[in-house]
């Protein structure tokens, strides 16, 4: 099943993979717009394309059941094809920095892909980052489904967060089985919690796709706001629940001499980057104690 294979069903019909990456190459069709399909088995293939490889087609594993290592060779595979499909020259598992470093896709001499699908320490990213900066490549992450961003932005999630001018703070996520890149733009979280805020772009997984990621200018997002009173039955909840941040709110509004009623409404519905303080937090510490 993991074999090269370098002819395919389609439309019922023998294509070679030489011949389809050809069309991709001259524009006339999409990367892997049509379903190729194996001779031996019929299942489902994908046409790759390499700049240093004749192309080829594989099969498409499902990543249910086959892990997050299946899950980060699929992904690494789809996006260097389509990278290649749009002029760069990238290549997968380039060694860097006397072999410290291994980039998953080195798209140009100055851009580089991490795919990362499994769990990954700070101090690891931190290392890889380093060396990255240190070569003067720019590094994007790009995430398997464990680190998809839903409700609330976790701690580990921090790491793979980026900033654009277009985007604001972001997110790019990759979902292999359906071909196709998540941009999570304009993220915020609550005044007081981590639950996240933040709109959702799909792009293809091919040429076109990277291309209308890369040139996509969105709306500039308003700053979001919620109701006042819902901040205020938060903050409560959290003190009467003696949680981490109940405690230290509850010990500085004591300090303070102040109670909740007393706290302005931007401090609770106003949202915050997510690398920005509680807001209710970075308020207290910077009163002055009420006499």
């Amino acid at each position: 099943m993991g074999e090269k294979m370098y002819a395919a069903l389609l439309n019922k019909k023998l294509v070679l993979a030489i011949e389809e990456a050809y069309l991709v190459y001259q524009g006339e069709k999409r990367l892997n717009e049509n379903y190729y399909y194996c001779p031996k088995c019929n299942k489902k293939v994908i046409l790759v394309i390499s700049q240093y490889k004749s192309p080829f087609f594989k099969h498409l594993s499902i990543i249910t059941g086959e892990g997050e290592k299946q899950e980060h060779l699929e992904s690494k595979k789809l996006l260097c094809s389509a990278l290649v499909a749009s002029g760069y020259k990238a290549k997968m598992e380039v060694s860097l920095a006397s072999s410290q470093l291994r980039a998953d896709i080195l798209a140009s001499e100055k851009l580089a892909f991490e795919i990362q699908c499994a769990p990954l320490s700070n101090e690891e990213f931190n290392h890889r980052h380093k060396l990255y900066q240190q070569l003067k490549i720019k590094d994007i992450w790009v995430v398997g489904k464990r680190h998809y961003l839903k409700n609330k932005l976790s701690k580990s999630q921090e790491k793979y967060l980026r900033k654009s001018q277009n985007w604001g703070w972001y997110l790019l996520e990759i979902e292999p089985t359906k071909q196709l890149l998540h941009l999570k733009y304009f993220i915020q979280l609550e005044a007081n919690s981590r639950k996240a805020w933040y709109r959702r772009r799909d792009f293809k997984l091919d040429e076109n796709g990277l291309k209308a990621l890369f040139h996509f200018v969105p709306l500039q997002s308003p700053i979001k706001y919620i109701e006042i009173s819902r901040g205020k039955n938060y903050l409560r909840r959290q003190l009467r629940e003696k949680t981490k941040l109940g405690k230290i709110v509850g010990s500085l509004l004591y300090e303070k001499n102040l109670t909740i009623e007393q706290i302005p409404a931007r401090v609770l519905t106003k949202n915050r980057e997510p690398f920005d303080s509680m807001r209710i937090i970075e308020f207290l510490q910077q009163k002055k104690t009420s006499q």
